[in-house]
This record gives C-alpha cells, sequence and structure tokens, in this order.
C-alpha cells in the first residue's frame, strides 16, 4: 500500500444523534421475518424459518466424525447436512476439564456438577496439536459460532457463553472483561467491583455497553438469569445421546430486542398475537418502561406494505440501487472472493461547483448507502467500493471520515482501510449468518416467464369467474379480494362501479384490497381469518 496512507488516521467519534428506532415483525406460515428501522428507513432485516436448526448461539452435545491434524481442526457431527467445524483455535483453555464435566453430567453423577466443585486448569490446548486433544467419536459440547453458510456446515466453538442484556456468562471461565465502549475509568472500576461482588465461582464475565450505569440488582438478575440457562443445559446432559441439541438461542426477535433495546426505540408493530404476547413479555421483564411501545398491528393492508417496508425491500436488493435525493447510484457485484461496490454520478451534476466537489458530494452521499447496505444485505468479508476519483487529498480524508462515521452505526465487528490513490475503499465485515438475499426481479405475471399471455382484457373476467365459484360451490360467506394497487385503481374508478356489480349480481360486499407486494396481474382471494382461499 502506498505511504499516502499513512495520512488516514482517523480519530473521529461519531456525532451521537438521537435515531428513532422501529422493530416491524411479519409473521408468515412459514417463519419470521423481521424488519428494523431506523428514521422509517430500512437499516436490518431478518429472516427465521421454522425450521432452522443450527442459529447462532445454540448448543449441541456433538459427535467427532473426523479429526485432521493438517488442519488442525476436526469435523463435529451435529445434525446439520454438513459436519460442523471445529479449530484449535476454538477448543479455549478449559476443553479437558469441559469434556470430564460433560461426562459426568451424562452418566448422572450428580455430586461432580456444582460448578463450585470444579477445579479450573491452566491448560496450554492450543499449543498442543488436535489429534492429542479429540478422538474420533467423542462426543463433546459444542456451540454454533457461525450459521451453515453455502456449502459449509456450521463453524462451532467448544468454548460455550450466554448472552444476556448487561452480561455474557462463560462457564469455566475466571476472568472479567468490560466493552472497551465503556470510557469511564470509574464506571469500568464500579462494574467490574459490582460484577465480583455477585458472581458464582468458575464462571468468567464479559460486561456489555448497556450495562453502563446499571445497578447491581439489574445486572445480578441477568447474571442469574444466564447460571440457570447452563444449569439447564447440564439437566439435558443425562442420559443424552449425540448428535443432540441441549440448549436452543432465543428466537431472532427476542434476541434483536435484547442487543438492540434502546431508549430511542419507538415502536414494535408485531402481526401475530401470540408473538406480540411473547414479545410483550419480554420488555416487561428487561424493560417495563417500554411495554408500551409493543402494539399488535390489526391492519387489513400486509404490515410490511403499511410501513412502506415492500416497497423499500425492492428499491434496495436489486443489482442496482439508486441514491436518494439525485441521479447517482450504486451498482452492486457479488463474486464468491468479496463484494464489489461502484459509485455513479449519473446525471447528478451542479453546474455551480466544480468536477472535485461534485465528486465529493456523490461521494459522502454514496458512502451513507454502502454503510446501509452492507448492513441490509449482512454482506461479509471483503467488499471494495470504487468511489468517484477525488484529486485532492483532503477530499479522500473527509470521505473516509463519512465512511468511518456510517460504518459506525453497524453492531458487526469491520474494518475501514483508507482510500488508495485510485480512490478504492476496502471494508472487511464479520458475518455469522447467510447474507441476505431477496430476488426484487419479478416474473411476468402474465406469461409466467413463457412470452406467451393470455388477453389482459380477460382479467376482470376471470376474476369473476372464480368469485362465482367461491359463491356458488364453495358458497363463502365473508371474503375478500387483494390485487396490485394498479388494478385496485381500475376496479374501484367510478365510485367502485365493478363492486356494485358484483353486490347486485352474488348478493355479496366484496371488499377490494390493494397490496403492493403483489405482482401486477397477480390477485388473491382471502377469506374471514385472513387466509389466502386456494381457488
Amino acid at each position: 500500500m502506498s505511504s499516502v496512507c499513512f495520512f488516514y488516521v482517523s480519530f473521529i467519534v461519531p456525532s451521537i444523534l438521537f435515531v428513532s428506532k422501529e422493530l416491524i415483525i411479519n409473521v408468515t406460515p412459514t417463519g419470521v421475518v423481521i424488519a428494523l428501522l431506523e428514521d422509517k428507513q430500512l437499516v436490518e432485516i431478518h429472516r427465521e424459518k421454522n425450521s432452522t436448526m443450527h442459529s447462532v448461539g445454540d448448543v449441541f452435545l456433538g459427535r467427532v466424525k473426523k479429526v485432521m491434524p493438517g488442519l488442525n481442526a476436526a469435523f463435529v457431527e451435529v445434525g446439520s447436512d454438513k459436519e460442523g467445524f471445529l479449530h484449535l483455535l476454538d477448543l479455549g483453555t478449559q476443553i479437558q476439564t469441559i469434556t470430564k464435566y460433560v461426562n459426568c453430567a451424562m452418566h448422572g453423577d450428580k455430586a461432580q456438577l456444582a460448578m463450585s466443585r470444579v477445579k479450573l486448569r491452566d491448560e496450554s490446548a492450543k499449543t498442543e496439536g488436535i489429534g492429542s486433544i479429540l478422538k474420533q467419536n467423542q462426543q463433546i459440547l459444542v456451540q454454533v459460532a457461525k450459521e451453515p453458510i453455502s456449502t459449509k456446515g456450521p463453524r462451532l466453538s467448544a468454548e460455550i457463553s450466554f448472552a444476556g442484556r448487561y452480561i455474557v456468562l462463560v462457564p469455566f471461565g475466571n476472568k472479567i472483561s468490560i466493552s472497551q465502549k465503556i470510557k469511564s475509568v470509574e464506571e469500568r472500576n464500579r462494574l467490574k467491583s459490582l460484577i465480583l461482588s455477585i458472581r458464582p465461582q468458575n464462571y468468567g464475565v464479559i460486561i456489555r455497553t448497556v450495562a453502563e450505569g446499571k445497578s447491581v440488582s439489574e445486572l445480578n438478575s441477568d447474571l442469574r438469569n444466564l447460571v440457570r440457562k447452563w444449569e439447564s443445559v447440564s439437566e439435558q446432559l443425562h442420559n443424552a445421546k449425540a448428535p443432540m441439541k441441549v440448549f436452543s438461542e432465543m428466537d431472532k426477535t427476542v434476541s434483536i430486542l435484547r442487543d438492540f433495546l434502546s431508549s430511542d426505540f419507538l415502536n414494535i408493530a408485531i402481526d401475530n398475537a401470540n408473538v406480540f404476547e411473547e414479545v410483550k413479555g419480554y420488555i416487561e421483564t428487561i424493560a417495563p418502561d417500554k411495554k408500551e411501545i409493543v402494539k399488535q398491528y390489526k391492519g387489513k393492508e400486509p404490515i410490511f406494505d403499511y410501513y412502506g417496508i415492500s416497497k423499500q425491500i425492492k428499491a434496495s436488493f436489486g443489482k442496482v440501487v439508486p441514491i436518494r435525493r439525485n441521479g447517482a447510484y450504486l451498482v452492486i457485484e457479488h463474486t464468491e472472493a468479496m463484494h464489489v461496490i461502484d459509485v455513479n454520478s449519473g446525471h447528478r451534476v451542479n453546474a455551480d461547483q466544480s468536477q472535485e466537489d461534485n465528486a465529493l458530494d456523490v461521494n459522502l452521499e454514496a458512502a451513507v448507502e454502502v454503510a446501509r447496505q452492507m448492513r441490509l444485505r449482512d454482506m461479509g468479508g471483503i467488499t471494495v467500493i470504487d468511489f468517484i476519483d477525488q484529486r485532492e487529498a483532503k477530499n479522500r480524508k473527509i470521505l473516509y471520515d463519512r465512511m468511518v462515521e456510517e460504518m459506525a452505526k453497524d453492531p458487526s465487528k469491520h474494518n475501514v482501510l483508507p482510500p488508495t490513490k485510485f480512490g478504492l475503499i476496502q471494508i472487511t465485515r464479520q458475518r455469522v449468518r447467510p447474507q441476505t438475499q431477496i430476488d426484487v426481479l419479478e416474473t411476468c405475471p402474465t406469461c409466467g416467464g413463457t412470452g406467451e399471455i393470455k388477453p389482459s382484457v380477460m382479467l376482470i373476467d376471470e376474476i369473476e369467474g372464480n368469485i362465482e365459484y367461491l359463491v356458488h360451490d364453495h358458497n363463502e360467506k365473508h371474503f375478500s379480494l387483494s390485487v396490485n394497487p394498479y388494478i385496485y385503481a381500475y376496479l374501484k374508478q367510478s365510485f367502485g362501479r365493478q363492486q356494485f356489480l358484483w353486490w347486485r349480481k352474488y348478493k355479496r360486499w366484496i371488499k377490494i384490497n390493494k397490496v403492493a407486494s403483489l405482482q401486477f396481474l397477480e390477485y388473491k382471494f382471502i377469506d374471514q381469518n385472513g387466509e389466502e382461499i386456494e381457488i
């Protein structure tokens, strides 16, 4: 790298501004989709399928299938299609102690399960080969550190930990660590003293940033809850047989609340009664003063349409992403080795500014969108951004500082490298879940991709034929019709003339709903319970 890069040493501290946050939760038959909004803008989207078996944080009793001395790693069977990968460095320094404890728990030796009786040893596991520690068919307790991605199995760790609201509990440890984001020396000393006074023997603790300013009762409640989780794992191990899940991390909805809930959360909207009660109960436990922000959405319009999320998804996940308020845009390409983002000015030109100033303006706005896209798509590994060339070093410094400031909003571990003389900025970002990919290109609704279509003027006749079938053959009493907004406008013209015609013919008032997520000529019939009627 050119020596010019040493000029870009940034000590920027991002300005702390109030950002209103909303969590919108859409419950579907196949799982849960969670959207995080900041100032009404979509910044994260999470999809949790009902069939997800290997989420980050889940603990398994696994079986060693292969020991690979050349890789200094082992492949462990945990019930997934591909064996999990466990590296020597992820065994921890207490692997022998944990293995002995697990064996006692599996054979019901309760006298040996009290953590206060465990003797921790300074094991130099990392200086030995993995073949001297693990054997084929050995049963071992592991935790999912990274979910299965593409053709790879889950990444595993033998250092078990449990994340709470204010702390992270590490069984078989004795170290107390404090988040580096807590800067006050007095506060760091206070928190460490509090944890020392309440921590049970043989448990390590990591104090999270949100613990700053919290009382001993709040920390103690969180600590006791996490200790109970570990004790439940011990109980599950009795007579267990690998591969077997012995602890399941809380669902993604609650885990997001645990990690992100703060005073700037203004709204949590959920369109399912059961999930609403679950989330409300959790909020009442961790932050009773925030329980009023949890609301059950009961509108007829799909929740993502009501909050404008469907439109943002379609605008944000294509190959070409427009930058707000101007004609500039990003071109995003995903390759096997890295992600590449190209910044284009489009027709964005201010005649009153020089080329250098125009380039800086576009680049600064692009930096904001790049940071959002990386977080939204959960782009891990290496990302290279090709910004518009800037000749002046001070402008490259301004751009770099803006990029660092915007990426500081991202909770994932990342590193922003200074721009090269060609205007390229490289960002490395940790990812523990599969990259979020949403196909926003729509199959032609009239031809289904065949290139041949039926006459579009027959659509209303087709809908009416289905209405007649539902009324006469199925004797449906109450149902509604959901259509694309363009078809909705056509059906509602002349003060809903089409509805009156159907009412006169079928003696049913058929409500028409506009749904932006439906394709142009796509339509659905919905029963009184909100379920789609299969025709």
